[in-house]
């Protein structure tokens, strides 16, 4: 059967690069130009990540909430706990700045000690009106403003634990944004170019520390974060790897395509993700420097080659085309592997990880053929190697470290097994201590303000991250029934005993305003009432609800009355107990409110952000897992043995659980930034797999099908490649950990790690694999033609097929 992808197809078209080059560089940069007017239509994404499919039930649930009381995350918080606030000054910078705040049409709401209102009875009216708290007039009365601070703790605990923490005296600010703006740019150009400039003013006027916090303040800087981080990501790998790519060739030349190959793969990324319309993820943004990190290692195999070519003939042209001609297949499948890696994320149900996949399966095999076309054509204008750019080939360091792995291999295969084995059950023993996180905020910078201001709400305000309730009682007014009010606090009172939630925030609690009202304002009548009471405060009630758009009411129960809102805000520590909380919470509400009389919906982002995490596993999982069947597929398609399925898969297989069992060790948790290492480091480890299997194969043939000879002389060819791009992949992951985000840093530590087991694993357990699962081969026969033509071609092989052609 004639071979797919044979000789003849690669000389063929090395034939086309080397005769058309012009043409090619003029195609490159007319495309790059291309690529470079969709630039414009890159973007920033402006919501979090959300790992959960539109159509399951989690989504389902959450956008009925917002469905019904529209975005949850639209509140911004500003605290203090300075004690001179109750001052005439600050007060007066305080109002001020309040006031700067709510004069933006971004703002719909501010709710602050200066602008506060209290519920007063209208008996002509049978309603409730809403007065102002501070009597502007007389602010500038020191005895006043202490006067106020003491009505705010002493007759307002509608308040309490929302707008000041009483035991500390911390006071704070509710902002609450246009909904229509969360989820867009103005949302960001309103919080940096606004609200932290009049923050920062108030700051430096009065000396006084403010902290700030909420959903949007949070998503806003931490996404700058990650912008600004894109390009420290790139310069450092461009600097790094093109350092370590000049220490290894000690040419400026080949150094200089190198650099020119990856920065016009990372042009076209961008590029490629405006045309697809996609925006800047958290994912999406590590795609320049992966292509820059994948890039390098395409240029080191090519030149490499062509250096080994060079000094066996010196002969410039014939290196080239042979650089093509002998290596096509194998480059072509190790860079299939490598996207096939990324690729398994496209099979997952998630936007996010699907758009992840797709950029990156197509810029890796953008940046595979940018240097299979633009190597060639280059060294063809320029002069040939000189000794000291082929110095490299033979280089005391390397050659002794070979030696060692081909000592090792040759002379202590039982150690290799031995070692192997127990670096099994040390990954498989930490596997077991593996946690999982569902935290929205860990892998965020632990350094930066924000996340100290987040800290500081949780200790004062017990959390910014809403978790939210949502009670259908599928009765017209049926929220504001007495006998469901009753339900709805006994509910509150369980939260209450929770200690990682704050105090719950529901119309309970404006019910117990209005009866407090009722009685003039009197706090020991913050309760519900009774029976009786209710008769008298119905209508009151029914007339407020009525009343402007801006009534607090609308936020916690619909127009007609039937659904109730509760929220709560949770201490994000690391999720790990939010399944027992809402497990606690959903065991109560089955309780008051059984189906199907009732409807009770258990939301919000922490919760949403937890169940995607573990849907997220769940994906990767099977995606891996799938990534094993594909390469397994592709190898036995390659290869027709199954002995081979087996070689390719254990010594890739083994690195993954080592890094797994150091994470159960260390105590890192699976979260969505650690997952990804798992398919990220397959796809690019078992490069070095088939590169190894591929040139063993063609020296079977060289060495008259005898297997420990073919083995060791694979190390002379392939071991150069593999070190090096190795090296390159170890230290350009290791880049991420210039990051100030956890997720990040824990990424490229771990993809790094990981791919650095795998070079060992390939260099030492695979021969060992090879030679003892391949010790019966006595001929040919025992390894059946390959259906595609993978291995490197022998001279004799390429100047017998030429000619044959002329």
């Amino acid at each position: 059967m004639k071979k797919l992808l044979g000789i003849g197809f690669w000389e063929f078209i090395a034939r086309i690069i080397l005769r058309n080059r012009i043409a090619i560089i003029s195609s490159i940069i007319l495309l790059t130009v291309l690529l470079a007017l969709q630039w414009k239509h890159v973007r920033f994404t402006q919501t979090e990540a959300n790992l959960i499919p539109a159509d399951d039930k989690v989504n389902v649930d959450y956008n009925n909430f917002l469905s019904h009381f529209g975005e949850e995350g639209n509140l911004i918080v500003i605290a203090t706990k300075d004690n001179h606030l109750f001052t005439p000054k600050i007060y007066k910078a305080w109002s001020e700045l309040m006031h700067t705040i709510q004069s933006n049409k971004a703002v719909s709401l501010v709710i602050s000690v200066d602008n506060l209102q209290k519920l007063v009875k209208n008996d002509s009216l049978v309603s409730f009106e809403l007065k102002p708290l501070v009597d502007q007039s007389k602010v500038q009365d020191p005895a006043y403003l202490k006067q106020i601070q003491q009505e705010l703790y002493s007759k307002l605990p509608f308040y309490e634990g929302l707008l000041f923490n009483k035991k500390s005296g911390a006071i704070r600010s509710a902002i609450y944004l246009d909904k229509k703006i969360v989820n867009t740019k103005a949302r960001k150009l309103y919080i940096l170019n606004e609200l932290i400039p009049a923050i920062n003013k108030f700051k430096a006027a009065t000396n006084i520390e403010l902290h700030t916090s909420g959903m949007p303040y949070i998503r806003t800087l931490n996404a700058k974060t990650i912008i600004d981080e894109i390009g420290l990501f790139i310069g450092a790998a461009l600097l790094i790897t093109s350092l370590i790519f000049f220490y290894f060739f000690r040419s400026f030349r080949a150094t200089l395509i190198s650099i020119i190959i990856v920065i016009i793969g990372v042009m076209w990324s961008f590029g490629i993700m405006g045309a697809l319309d996609y925006e800047i993820t958290v994912l999406t943004a590590l795609v320049p420097t992966l292509v820059i990190v994948i890039g390098i290692p395409n240029c080191i195999f090519f030149i490499n080659k062509y250096h080994q070519e060079y000094h066996k003939h010196s002969n410039k042209a014939k290196a080239l085309q042979r650089v093509i001609t002998k290596t096509g297949t194998a480059t072509l499948m190790t860079n299939i592997t490598t996207a096939v890696g990324f690729a398994t994320f496209i099979a997952t149900n998630n936007v996010l990880l699907r758009e992840f996949g797709v950029v990156t399966t197509i810029n890796i095999l953008a940046i595979y053929t940018l240097s299979l076309l633009l190597i060639p054509i280059f060294f063809s204008y320029i002069p040939p190697p000189i000794p000291r750019h082929l110095g490299h080939l033979e280089r005391e360091s390397l050659t002794s470290f070979l030696r060692w792995i081909v000592n090792t291999v040759k002379y202590n295969r039982l150690g290799v097994y031995i070692t192997s084995i127990c670096l099994l059950i040390f990954g498989m023993i930490g596997i077991y201590k593996i946690k999982i996180s569902g935290s929205i905020i860990e892998d965020m910078p632990k350094h930066t303000a924000f996340f100290e201001d987040i800290r500081f709400f949780e200790k004062e305000f017990d959390g910014v991250m809403p978790l939210e309730i949502m009670i259908d009682t599928k009765k017209k007014n049926g929220a504001i029934k007495l006998s469901n009010l009753r339900k709805m606090e006994e509910l509150e009172h369980t939260i209450n005993d929770i200690p990682e939630l704050s105090k719950p925030i529901s119309i309970v609690n404006i019910a117990k305003s209005f009866n407090q009202a009722y009685y003039n304002g009197n706090p020991e009548f913050y309760t519900l009432p009774s029976p009786q009471e209710e008769l008298f405060l119905l209508p009151y009630i029914k007339n407020s609800l009525k009343k402007t758009k801006d009534n607090q009411l609308k936020s916690y129960i619909t127009s007609d009355g039937s659904i109730a809102r509760m929220t709560t805000f949770i201490k994000d520590e690391n999720g790990e107990k939010m399944d027992a909380i809402e497990a606690h919470i959903r065991n109560k509400v089955n309780k008051l409110f059984p189906e199907p009389r009732y409807e009770v919906i258990i939301t919000g982002k922490a919760s949403v952000f937890q169940k995607g995490t573990k849907y997220l596993l769940d994906n990767l999982l099977s995606s891996l897992l799938f990534a094993f069947f594909l390469t397994g597929a592709l190898v036995a398609i390659m290869f027709r043995s199954f002995k081979m399925v087996l070689v390719s898969i254990i010594p890739n297989l083994l690195p993954l659980l080592m890094t797994a069992g150091l994470m159960g060790f260390l105590g890192i948790p699976l979260k969505p930034s650690t997952l990804l290492v798992f398919g990220i480091a397959f796809g690019m480890s078992v490069d070095d797999t088939l590169r190894f299997l591929a040139q063993y194969r063609l020296e079977l043939s060289r060495n008259e099908w005898k297997i420990k000879r073919s083995v060791f002389a694979t190390f002379d060819d392939a071991g150069i490649s593999m070190f090096y791009t190795s090296i390159i992949l170890f230290f350009g992951f290791s880049v991420f950990m210039l990051s100030s985000f956890g997720g990040t840093v824990a990424l490229g530590g771990l993809v790094a790690l990981t791919l650095f087991f795998g070079m060992l694993s390939n260099l030492v357990l695979l021969p060992s694999l090879v030679l003892t699962l391949n010790k019966t081969l006595a001929n040919q026969q025992e390894l059946p033609e390959p259906t595609i033509d993978i291995w490197e071609h022998s001279d004799e092989e390429i100047d017998e097929l030429e000619m044959k052609n002329k």
